[in-house]
């Protein structure tokens, strides 16, 4: 199966399994393990490929896990962060992974509900998260041009200087994708979106009788 077609296929089962999904070990059994195992491509039950509950203690916050580590040659490659899929994944759930970011060999991580996908990385400042993804994959939604993105975090593509090297217009070209989706379905209370371009007519001052097309951009 290609690869688009596997993320079709777990689309499918999320959109088809989503209502009956009530907390997070039966999202991580449901959604992301799956997605893990065929769209990443790693095996969910060698421990040398997946370590679920991944710890390495950080200063005084003993004992926190990280619900998966990736491992590539005996390193960490990306952690993996789970919410339950009844709730939208925020930054505010992802504690764990920025203090692990910084003690490990990760320059990856994923925070999800199983249904979106964000990914991180470290373009703000070396071996720190960032605060904001460079790619976000929604189940529910899926933009095509990410897919061959989200095939370069899987195991037989895995290369971390091309996703490295793609992250930054990644980022920054999803954040104003998303700001712009927002904008429609939400517009700013009283205000029409500045990429909006409206075409007026223009009344010639001079020429009260004569109008010529103009385009007007508005705030």
């Amino acid at each position: 199966m290609e690869f688009h077609d596997r993320i079709a296929a777990l689309a499918t089962k999320v959109s088809n399994q989503a209502s009956a999904i009530g907390t997070e070990e039966a999202t991580k059994n449901a959604f992301v393990m799956p997605f893990i195992s065929t769209i990443l491509g790693y095996d969910v039950f060698d421990p040398l490929e997946v370590v679920p509950e991944f710890t390495a203690d950080v200063g005084i916050k003993k004992g926190e896990k990280v619900d998966y580590a990736i491992m590539r040659d005996g390193e960490v490659q990306i952690l993996i962060e789970c919410k339950a899929s009844t709730g939208a994944p925020k930054i505010e759930h992802a504690s764990q992974l920025f203090r692990y970011f910084s003690t490990t060999n990760a320059r990856i991580a994923a925070l999800t509900n199983g249904v979106v996908w964000q990914f991180f990385t470290d373009l703000d400042a070396p071996n720190k998260m960032d605060a904001k993804p460079f790619l976000v994959l929604d189940l529910l939604d899926i933009d095509d041009t990410l897919i061959p993105e989200v095939q370069k975090l899987s195991k037989d593509s895995f290369d971390l200087e091309s996703i490295i090297s793609a992250a930054e217009e990644l980022k920054y070209v999803g954040a104003l994708k998303r700001e712009i989706a927002g904008q429609f379905r939400e517009p700013s209370a009283g205000q029409t979106p500045e990429f909006l371009i409206e075409t007026r007519p223009i009344v010639s001052p001079t020429h009260l009788n004569t109008e010529s097309s103009g385009v007007l951009l508005t705030a």
